[in-house]
């Protein structure tokens, strides 16, 4: 990827940097590193696993599985190996992973942003909704933010690209530019793209989701790799 604000095929409108834009964030793998929640977590069910089962390992076990295939099924295949599987339900380590307190921390080009840009912003999370909102509270986010929409406040089936929260925002600023930050082309910019919002894709070293929008209209409209680059992206023609 060339380094600089990059124009996707589907962007077609002129863009203008303004102070009265309302931009809108996503969490994961945007404002910090999900892989880092990933290890926190592994952290904690492995203090979890080491006190119950007297099992050393446990968490450098998770974080040498995490970028392989078995990435999905990681606690599934740290049983195996340790032998666990009959001994220790998979759901249990997998609440004690969603609900610990996360030591994260933002991106320091993202704490920058924030500090720099200076007013309050929006954000739009998916995930269960104790664990993101576990996240938001340790990022320190609500000295930044003034409308944090965890989707999975309102159970199965709001989250992106369902309207719901988009439409929350936008009637909070019926007269501003609405502009989505976010990283996963496969449901974060398709439903604001059809609503007319400004979409940025951050493509961040180290991120999960290392995937192609499926089409145009899921593309964004500027993609970045810094957030030293976003408002050069919002004032590109």
């Amino acid at each position: 990827m060339t380094t600089g604000a990059t124009v996707s095929p589907c962007c077609d409108m002129t863009m203008r940097s303004s102070p009265a834009d309302r931009i809108v964030f996503d969490l994961d793998d945007t404002l910090y590193l999900e892989r880092d929640f990933a290890f926190s977590g592994f952290a904690a069910v492995g203090h979890w696993v080491e006190a119950r089962h007297g099992v050393p390992g446990f968490a450098a076990m998770c974080r040498a599985l995490f970028d392989s295939p078995h990435r999905p099924a990681i606690f599934d295949e740290a049983l195996r190996r340790t032998g666990l599987t009959d001994r220790q339900t998979v759901g249990e380590l997998v609440g004690i992973y969603r609900d610990h307190d996360p030591r994260i921390a933002l991106c320091p080009d993202a704490a920058r942003y924030l500090d720099r840009r200076g007013g309050m912003f929006g954000l739009i999370t998916d995930g269960p909704d104790r664990m993101q909102r576990n996240k938001i509270a340790a990022l320190g986010l609500s000295r930044h933010f003034d409308q944090i929409i965890p989707t999975g406040q309102w159970g199965a089936g709001f989250g992106k690209p369902h309207p719901r929260a988009f439409q929350e925002i936008e009637a909070a600023a019926p007269d501003r530019r609405c502009v989505y930050v976010a990283d996963n082309p496969r449901k974060d910019f398709v439903t604001p793209n059809r609503m007319g919002w400004i979409t940025v894709q951050i493509c961040r070293p180290g991120r999960v989701h290392l995937v192609s929008p499926p089409d145009r209209a899921h593309a964004a409209q500027r993609v970045i790799e810094t957030f030293d680059q976003l408002d050069a992206a919002l004032s590109a023609d």
